[in-house]
Protein backbone atom coordinates (compact mmCIF):
# COMPACT_ATOMS: atom_id res chain seq x y z
CA UNK A 1 0.00 0.00 0.00
CA UNK A 2 1.10 3.86 -0.76
CA UNK A 3 2.24 5.61 2.19
CA UNK A 4 1.16 9.08 2.51
CA UNK A 5 5.01 9.59 3.13
CA UNK A 6 5.67 8.63 0.01
CA UNK A 7 2.30 9.70 -1.91
CA UNK A 8 2.31 12.43 -4.23
CA UNK A 9 -1.00 13.24 -6.44
CA UNK A 10 0.34 13.85 -9.84
CA UNK A 11 -0.81 12.74 -13.39
CA UNK A 12 1.49 9.70 -13.84
CA UNK A 13 -1.44 6.90 -13.36
CA UNK A 14 -1.15 5.17 -17.48
CA UNK A 15 -3.48 1.81 -17.64
CA UNK A 16 -2.24 -0.36 -20.34
CA UNK A 17 -4.71 -0.84 -23.18
CA UNK A 18 -5.68 -4.32 -22.12
CA UNK A 19 -5.50 -6.80 -19.28
CA UNK A 20 -2.04 -8.89 -18.60
CA UNK A 21 -2.25 -11.83 -16.65
CA UNK A 22 -6.08 -10.95 -16.64
CA UNK A 23 -6.04 -8.03 -14.26
CA UNK A 24 -5.31 -4.10 -15.03
CA UNK A 25 -1.94 -3.21 -15.47
CA UNK A 26 -1.37 0.40 -14.04
CA UNK A 27 2.05 2.13 -14.07
CA UNK A 28 2.48 5.09 -12.25
CA UNK A 29 5.62 6.87 -10.65
CA UNK A 30 6.61 8.29 -7.24
CA UNK A 31 9.41 9.41 -7.34
CA UNK A 32 12.08 8.46 -8.31
CA UNK A 33 10.61 5.21 -9.80
CA UNK A 34 8.19 3.97 -12.37
CA UNK A 35 6.22 1.50 -10.59
CA UNK A 36 3.53 -1.58 -12.21
CA UNK A 37 0.07 -2.31 -10.23
CA UNK A 38 -2.03 -5.28 -11.05
CA UNK A 39 -6.12 -4.46 -9.70
CA UNK A 40 -9.04 -7.09 -10.07
CA UNK A 41 -11.11 -4.07 -10.93
CA UNK A 42 -11.26 -0.59 -11.90
CA UNK A 43 -15.02 -0.39 -10.24
CA UNK A 44 -15.12 2.61 -7.66
CA UNK A 45 -16.96 1.14 -4.69
CA UNK A 46 -13.42 -1.67 -4.97
CA UNK A 47 -11.22 1.45 -4.27
CA UNK A 48 -8.12 0.10 -5.57
CA UNK A 49 -5.50 -0.87 -3.20
CA UNK A 50 -2.09 -0.33 -4.72
CA UNK A 51 1.19 -2.32 -4.03
CA UNK A 52 3.91 -1.56 -5.90
CA UNK A 53 5.87 -3.85 -8.61
CA UNK A 54 9.23 -1.80 -8.88
CA UNK A 55 9.98 -2.30 -12.60
CA UNK A 56 13.16 -4.58 -13.07
CA UNK A 57 15.63 -2.44 -14.39
CA UNK A 58 19.26 -3.63 -14.28
CA UNK A 59 20.80 -1.10 -16.34
CA UNK A 60 23.25 1.30 -14.54
CA UNK A 61 21.85 4.93 -13.68
CA UNK A 62 24.70 7.07 -12.37
CA UNK A 63 25.78 8.37 -15.98
CA UNK A 64 22.84 8.68 -17.90
CA UNK A 65 20.52 11.10 -18.98
CA UNK A 66 17.61 10.10 -17.01
CA UNK A 67 18.62 9.79 -13.34
CA UNK A 68 15.45 11.86 -11.81
CA UNK A 69 11.81 12.35 -11.98
CA UNK A 70 10.87 9.57 -14.15
CA UNK A 71 7.00 9.49 -15.00
CA UNK A 72 4.92 7.34 -17.67
CA UNK A 73 3.69 9.63 -20.69
CA UNK A 74 0.93 8.13 -22.38
CA UNK A 75 -0.16 4.74 -22.26
CA UNK A 76 1.74 1.97 -23.53
CA UNK A 77 1.83 0.73 -27.03
CA UNK A 78 1.64 -2.42 -27.64
CA UNK A 79 3.77 -4.06 -30.43
CA UNK A 80 5.21 -7.21 -31.63
CA UNK A 81 8.78 -6.50 -29.94
CA UNK A 82 7.15 -5.76 -26.45
CA UNK A 83 5.08 -2.72 -25.08
CA UNK A 84 6.45 0.49 -25.95
CA UNK A 85 6.62 2.90 -23.14
CA UNK A 86 7.59 6.79 -23.51
CA UNK A 87 8.32 8.59 -20.38
CA UNK A 88 9.52 11.69 -19.03
CA UNK A 89 12.44 12.09 -17.20
CA UNK A 90 15.76 14.61 -16.70
CA UNK A 91 19.39 14.44 -15.82
CA UNK A 92 20.55 15.45 -12.06
CA UNK A 93 20.82 18.82 -11.83
CA UNK A 94 20.12 19.79 -15.40
CA UNK A 95 16.45 21.12 -14.70
CA UNK A 96 15.50 20.04 -18.45
CA UNK A 97 12.49 17.79 -19.28
CA UNK A 98 13.31 15.59 -21.64
CA UNK A 99 11.42 12.28 -23.30
CA UNK A 100 12.81 8.64 -23.22
CA UNK A 101 11.43 5.05 -24.74
CA UNK A 102 11.62 1.52 -23.20
CA UNK A 103 10.39 -1.59 -24.32
CA UNK A 104 8.26 -3.74 -21.41
CA UNK A 105 7.74 -7.12 -21.80
CA UNK A 106 4.31 -7.88 -22.83
CA UNK A 107 3.36 -11.24 -20.30
CA UNK A 108 5.62 -8.98 -17.29
CA UNK A 109 5.38 -5.01 -18.23
CA UNK A 110 7.99 -5.13 -14.81
CA UNK A 111 10.78 -6.48 -17.30
CA UNK A 112 12.33 -3.58 -19.46
CA UNK A 113 13.90 -5.23 -22.65
CA UNK A 114 15.22 -1.96 -23.92
CA UNK A 115 15.39 1.26 -22.60
CA UNK A 116 16.59 4.51 -24.92
CA UNK A 117 20.40 5.82 -24.03
CA UNK A 118 19.76 9.24 -25.27
CA UNK A 119 16.55 11.00 -24.58
CA UNK A 120 14.50 10.45 -28.02
CA UNK A 121 13.37 14.25 -27.54
CA UNK A 122 14.41 17.11 -25.76
CA UNK A 123 13.72 20.74 -25.39
CA UNK A 124 15.43 22.89 -28.23
CA UNK A 125 13.02 24.78 -30.19
CA UNK A 126 11.86 28.55 -28.68
CA UNK A 127 8.22 27.22 -27.92
CA UNK A 128 10.19 24.13 -25.49
CA UNK A 129 12.44 26.98 -24.45
CA UNK A 130 10.24 29.28 -23.65
CA UNK A 131 6.55 29.65 -22.11
CA UNK A 132 5.25 28.71 -17.79
CA UNK A 133 7.99 26.01 -17.35
CA UNK A 134 11.03 26.63 -19.71
CA UNK A 135 13.36 23.42 -21.08
CA UNK A 136 10.37 21.20 -20.65
CA UNK A 137 8.57 18.40 -23.23
CA UNK A 138 6.31 16.11 -21.93
CA UNK A 139 4.68 13.29 -23.79
CA UNK A 140 0.95 13.02 -23.34
CA UNK A 141 -0.33 11.05 -26.15
CA UNK A 142 0.26 8.17 -29.19
CA UNK A 143 -1.44 7.19 -31.85
CA UNK A 144 0.02 4.06 -34.63
CA UNK A 145 -1.45 5.40 -37.87
CA UNK A 146 0.12 2.43 -40.55
CA UNK A 147 4.01 2.34 -39.88
CA UNK A 148 3.85 5.87 -38.21
CA UNK A 149 3.81 6.54 -34.64
CA UNK A 150 2.61 10.03 -33.86
CA UNK A 151 3.68 11.09 -30.47
CA UNK A 152 1.82 14.32 -28.73
CA UNK A 153 3.34 16.34 -26.46
CA UNK A 154 3.86 19.38 -24.35
CA UNK A 155 5.99 22.08 -24.72
CA UNK A 156 7.64 24.48 -21.72
CA UNK A 157 3.38 23.61 -20.37
CA UNK A 158 2.30 26.44 -23.05
CA UNK A 159 1.92 24.53 -26.29
CA UNK A 160 1.00 21.15 -27.43
CA UNK A 161 3.44 19.55 -30.16
CA UNK A 162 3.50 16.49 -32.35
CA UNK A 163 6.75 14.51 -33.28
CA UNK A 164 6.74 11.21 -35.55
CA UNK A 165 8.76 8.64 -36.42
CA UNK A 166 8.86 5.13 -38.82
CA UNK A 167 7.78 2.30 -35.80
CA UNK A 168 9.63 -0.36 -37.29
CA UNK A 169 12.76 1.77 -37.76
CA UNK A 170 12.42 3.23 -34.33
CA UNK A 171 12.09 -0.12 -32.34
CA UNK A 172 14.53 -1.58 -34.03
CA UNK A 173 16.94 1.56 -33.19
CA UNK A 174 15.73 1.22 -29.80
CA UNK A 175 17.11 -2.44 -29.74
CA UNK A 176 20.34 -2.29 -30.90
CA UNK A 177 21.01 0.79 -29.17
CA UNK A 178 21.26 3.62 -31.48
CA UNK A 179 19.88 6.23 -30.14
CA UNK A 180 16.05 6.73 -31.64
CA UNK A 181 14.76 10.05 -32.46
CA UNK A 182 11.50 11.55 -33.11
CA UNK A 183 11.20 14.22 -35.73
CA UNK A 184 8.73 17.39 -34.72
CA UNK A 185 5.50 18.05 -37.27
CA UNK A 186 6.13 21.31 -38.22
CA UNK A 187 2.01 22.75 -38.39
CA UNK A 188 1.31 25.64 -40.12
CA UNK A 189 -1.73 27.61 -40.00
Amino acid sequence: VISKKHWRPQKNWVLFPEKINGKFAILHSIFPEILVDYVDSLEPENRLRIISNRLDDHLPTRDRWDTRLRGAGPPPIKTEEGWLLFYHAMTHGDGRYKVGAMLLDLKDPRKILYRSHSPVLEPVEHYEMSGLKPGVVFASGSVVIDDNLYLYYGGSDTTVNVARTNLPKFLHLLKTHKNPKLDRVRITP
